[in-house]
């Protein structure tokens, strides 16, 4: 390919959307096409729409200088088996300008969601009409089926991420980075054009769309730029295609984002029995802000997975099927349990998963979703999987000695899932609840791993003679074993600490006394909400704790200088948590607290008596 071309045309497209961006704007400003805040929506002030004009200009109008439309005619009207496809960029300018008209009439008018969706499964009937597919599976009539749900299910999802400042520009400008990274060396010239136009306009636009925003793209810009990425994915019938992980594995990697936070948002709405076309605050972006992110730290930390599933879809296609689960296990398992933790927050608590409340299902049903029981082993299972293949990796690398030692592990595999879930179940690694995960329960998890890796390297020296095994894939696999039974388990209650802090709300407070009654007032607090206080750091009269940390909370003092820390620090009340405090140093911290115009109170564990006599019959 000649370099040049493929330089000029982002930035052909970047300096068209930067100069008809601000006069779309201010159009939209004067005719009144503003978005309004409203209670579902996460803006809080009118911001100009119809950015996507300025994004169809930047991206159509190239496209329909060099589109050849005269093949869609030619194609339609010899249309025959074999017939070669039109010309793909022509196929894309038509999807775009039907869908961009959609969008524009969606933000002047509104029209209903099943409107929008009927056309919406036009287009993509049209484009695999037009000879262009996922070929994902040998039958033409699966595949067309397949290719119409990934079209309008992309198109949808790109336009539900249009739910915060920068989020959906930046997301679609990372995913054309991969897309044409990965067609820029395959042959797929007028795929590399596509992906570079859409480069430049999002770049472009997310300058005036990046927080605080001054204009939306609204549905014009979401819809075409959607039905653009959904289009990078698809290939002529008559191209010969190799089904291996990388056709199936990159276009959901790349576009890993909107796929994860369409499906979540579907998934709750459904079960909270609410309808999935429904605005709401319930994105992955709103609960990543309810979990304490800032606006821009949430999207960001959205670009940083994108970034990282894209990267994954580049390993994917540069290395075989057999090295691709290295990458795409860890990547699903960390969207699966990101998935997990956001559920978990309430954005409506009175109706998150009502359906499942309501007794329409069977009390499986509420076991697996709520005890997640179930989900344990399923985990567990993938874990111990992936621990296996991972430890013949370490071991013998990605070269051809892992293709003679892979009929190994497929030979045994079996056998160590079987010894292994032996052992965890022998020795109680699901009688725990990882929410009050502690100690002695690392101790079952490495006492159950151990003996796991034990069983599995005596069934194998009975079986086979421990012929062709290597003694380091079980040391490997023991670690890793470990390290994925104890982390998993670690990470549901790091990330519920982690909310406990990020959500507490109260009155600012110190705590008097950074020992275990703090340490044990500190998690009743973060507990109980009712106590409606926010504890801002710890006085200990022990000098060797100053400058450090319990739970996270710094030891700011002692209580000789707490009228200087008071100074600095402005607080609602002081609870004193040690048992040991004279009565001469209580009575100078009530006069101070009392002078400071704070409240003192003691926090006090007791047990009372319950009368268990029976009553006079």
């Amino acid at each position: 390919m000649q370099l040049f071309p493929y330089i000029t045309l982002p930035g052909l497209s970047f300096l068209v959307c930067a100069v008809l961006t601000p006069i779309v704007r201010q159009g939209a400003v004067r005719s009144g096409w503003v978005a309004v805040p409203r209670k579902d929506r996460w803006h809080k002030k009118p911001t100009a729409l119809l950015g996507g004009i300025a994004i169809y200009c930047a991206v159509g109008i190239p496209l329909l200088w060099s589109a050849d439309l005269g093949s869609i005619v030619e194609y339609v009207q010899a249309h025959a088996p074999g017939a070669v496809p039109p010309s793909y960029i022509a196929v894309v300018w038509l999807g775009m300008t039907v869908l961009f008209i959609l969008g524009l009439l969606d933000d002047l008018f509104g029209l209903r969601p099943q409107n929008r969706l009927i056309v919406q499964i036009m287009v993509a009937s049209m484009v695999a009409f037009l000879g262009y597919r996922l070929q994902w599976v040998v039958s033409l009539t699966g595949d067309t089926i397949i290719t119409i749900i990934w079209i309008v299910g992309i198109t949808n999802a790109v336009n539900l991420l249009d739910n915060m400042d920068g989020l959906c520009a930046g997301i679609c400008l990372i995913a054309a980075v991969f897309f044409s990274l990965l067609h820029f060396g395959d042959g797929s010239s007028q795929v590399v054009i596509v992906s570079l136009l859409l480069i430049g306009a999002s770049a472009a636009f997310l300058i005036y769309n990046f927080r605080p925003a001054s204009i939306f793209m609204g549905d014009c810009g979401s819809l075409l730029i959607g039905f653009a990425l959904s289009m990078l994915c698809l290939h002529p019938v008559t191209r010969p295609l190799h089904f291996t992980v990388s056709l199936y594995a990159f276009p959901v990697l790349v576009l890993m984002v909107p796929i994860f936070d369409t499906t979540m948002v579907t998934f709750i709405r459904l079960l909270s029995g609410r309808k999935p076309s429904t605005g709401g605050r319930d994105h992955t972006s709103h609960r990543l802000v309810l979990m304490g992110f800032s606006e821009t730290g949430a999207v960001l930390f959205l670009y940083g997975t994108a970034i990282l599933s894209g990267l994954a879809a580049v390993f994917v296609q540069q290395h075989d099927s057999l090295a691709a689960p290295t990458v795409i296990i860890p990547l699903a398992l960390s969207v699966i349990l990101m998935g997990i933790y956001l559920a978990q927050i309430r954005v409506y608590p009175e109706k998150e998963f009502s359906v499942l409340r309501e007794g329409r299902y069977t009390p499986i049903i509420l076991e697996i979703t709520f005890k997640r029981q179930i989900f344990h082993v399923g985990l567990d299972l993938v874990l111990v999987v992936f621990a296996y293949y991972l430890s013949y990796r370490v071991r013998f690398g990605f070269g051809y000695e892992f293709d003679i030692f892979f009929q190994v592990f497929l030979k045994s595999l079996p056998a160590i899932i079987i010894c292994k879930f032996v052992a965890f179940f022998s020795l109680g690694v699901y009688r725990g609840m990882w929410r009050y995960m502690g100690l002695s329960d690392v101790f079952v998890y490495l006492k159950a791993s151990l003996l796991g890796t034990l069983l599995a390297l005596a069934f194998v020296t009975y079986s086979y003679r421990f012929a062709s095994f290597s003694k380091g894939v079980f040391v490997i696999d023991w670690f890793l074993a470990t390290a994925f039974l104890v982390g998993s388990r670690a990470s549901f209650r790091s990330f519920r600490e982690f909310m406990k802090h990020r959500t507490l709300e109260g009155e600012d407070v110190l705590i008097y006394g950074a020992g275990h009654g703090g340490h044990v007032l500190l998690k009743e607090i973060l507990e109980n909400k009712r106590f409606a206080v926010k504890p801002v750091g710890f006085i200990d009269d022990d000098v060797t704790k100053l400058g450090k940390r319990l739970d996270g909370y710094p030891v700011m003092g002692t209580g000789a200088n707490l009228e200087e820390i008071l100074e600095k620090v402005s607080v609602a009340g002081m609870i004193i948590s040690c048992r040991d405090m004279s009565e001469q140093s209580q009575e100078r911290l009530t006069d101070l607290c009392r002078s400071k115009g704070i409240y003192l109170k003691r926090f006090v564990i007791n047990l009372q008596d319950v009368n268990i006599e029976e009553s006079p019959s």
